[in-house]
Parts: C-alpha cells; sequence; structure tokens
C-alpha cells in the first residue's frame, strides 16, 4: 500500500521532472521574465526553490543523524549565497539542489519513512516525513507555477500533486485568509471542485473557515480543483482564471481573490 510518504515524494519527483527541462531551456531574458511570484523574476523563484531544497536536505539530514534543526543563522547563509548568484547560475544550482534533496527522500526504506520525525524548525513539534515532504510538495508545486505560467499563462498546477495538497489548505486558511476584505459582510458557500471531484463547505467570515457544506447555500462556486488551490493562494487573477470557473448568488469571485490575497 501507498503511504502518504510515498505519494508526497512521488509527486514531487513527477513534478521536478516536468519542470527541470523547462528551467534548462530558460535563456538569460526567461530567467529574467515576470513569474507568477509577485516582485520576483523567474530567476529568483528557482532562487527560492533551490536555496529552500538546500535547507530541507540540510533538515532531512538533521533528523536521519538525530542532530537539532540547523538554525536560522544557517538558512540566512543559505539564503545570502543564492542571492548572490547571477540568474543563470541559480537555474544551474536549483536543478542540482533539488535533485540530491529528491534522492535523499527516495532513499528513505519504509521504515524511515513511517518513523522518523523532523525537525522543520518553524512548528512547535517535529512532524513525520509524509508531512515534511508533503510541506515541500506545497512549496514546489505552487512555486513551479509561478515559473511555468511566466511563458505558459495556461499553465496549471501539476495534476499528481493536487488531490495531496487539497488536504492542506484548511490549515492554511488562518495566515492566508484576510477577514478584513469582507468588511463585516458574512456568507456561507458550496465549492464544488473537479479533477477531482469534491464539495467543500466555505465560511466567510472572521475567521474565514472550510467545515460543513451548508444545505442551503447563499452562493456556489464551481471550479477546478487546481485552481481552487490558486485562489486561496493568491494565483488566480483574472488572466489566469480557466473557463470552467462558474459562481452562483453571494460566491463573488472578485471577493474571494481580495479574501485570498496571497502569501
Amino acid at each position: 500500500m501507498t503511504s502518504n510518504a510515498d505519494a508526497a515524494i512521488a509527486a514531487l519527483r513527477s513534478g521536478y521532472d516536468h519542470l527541470a527541462p523547462i528551467v534548462a531551456g530558460l535563456g538569460e531574458d526567461g530567467l529574467a521574465g515576470s513569474s507568477g511570484a509577485a516582485e520576483w523574476d523567474v530567476s529568483q523563484v528557482l532562487s527560492h526553490l533551490g536555496s529552500g531544497a538546500e535547507i530541507h536536505l540540510a533538515t532531512l539530514e538533521a533528523a536521519l543523524a538525530g542532530e537539532p534543526n540547523k538554525g536560522i543563522e544557517f538558512n540566512r547563509g543559505v539564503w545570502a549565497r543564492w542571492d548572490a548568484m547571477s540568474r543563470t547560475e541559480r537555474a544551474a544550482a536549483y536543478v542540482t539542489a533539488n535533485e540530491k534533496m529528491l534522492r535523499r527522500y527516495e532513499e528513505l526504506d519504509p521504515a524511515t519513512r513511517k518513523e522518523l520525525r523532523v525537525d522543520l524548525g518553524f512548528l512547535p513539534a517535529p512532524v513525520d516525513v509524509a508531512t515534511s515532504a508533503g510541506l515541500r510538495l506545497s512549496e514546489f508545486t505552487f512555486h513551479s507555477w509561478d515559473v511555468r505560467v511566466g511563458t505558459d499563462p495556461a499553465a496549471t498546477l501539476h495534476p499528481e500533486a493536487v488531490p495531496l495538497l487539497l488536504g492542506f489548505t484548511g490549515g492554511m486558511f488562518a495566515w492566508l485568509a484576510k477577514p478584513a476584505a469582507l468588511e463585516g459582510r458574512e456568507a456561507k458557500l458550496r465549492v464544488d471542485l473537479t479533477e477531482p471531484h469534491r464539495v467543500l463547505g466555505l465560511h466567510l467570515a472572521d475567521p474565514v473557515l472550510l467545515g460543513d457544506v451548508p444545505e442551503q447555500p447563499d452562493g456556489v462556486l464551481h471550479i477546478p480543483a487546481e485552481a481552487w488551490l490558486r485562489l486561496v493562494v493568491g494565483r488566480l487573477s483574472p488572466e489566469y482564471t480557466p473557463a470552467g470557473v462558474e459562481t452562483e448568488g453571494a460566491a463573488d469571485l472578485d471577493l474571494l481573490r481580495r479574501v485570498f490575497k496571497g502569501f
């Protein structure tokens, strides 16, 4: 049986294998071009992904060795080194760093994948490999889209990651949602997802929450699952919204974009 850790690691691999040749084909102009992340060019997104892979690998190695997390000063040193790279250096270093991290995850035997606990440094307690790899998958999937959408406005999230990331969205709302944008309004929405099919209940209030699907919703949002994920992280501006997104009643897409403005 495939575990959540196995699935997350496999999705990381397939997503990376899709992105790596795209990165290899980017020249200086492509690396300097706009990305899907506000205020970052494509090379800066790759710098974020590459430095993150390096830090993530060091964190995993520390857990395997029974050592504490490397800490914020280690992270700052990694970030400073990547910030100092040229655009082409960032692209090349990203490919190397992400491959090294992935191979280390893939080398973990089934017992380690089940039993290891990883201190990520920013959570109150160590987490299992499924959570550690899942958090990396979330970061990778959205920033991979940031890179690809620079040259392909119709880019979507990597499909293998989408069903895994749906389980993370509710826990992200506390720091992603901006209830002030509601200006005191409240609404209970039904969210109908496709590919894969899911039905969610979204309560627009302070705080914004996922919950039970309302029997009599104030509005309905019909949306592909990958577009829903991009919506909640602020990556569903009009030019990147697929044709399959439809709304009824109080499901105001412009309002939802303001509530979910992104990181």
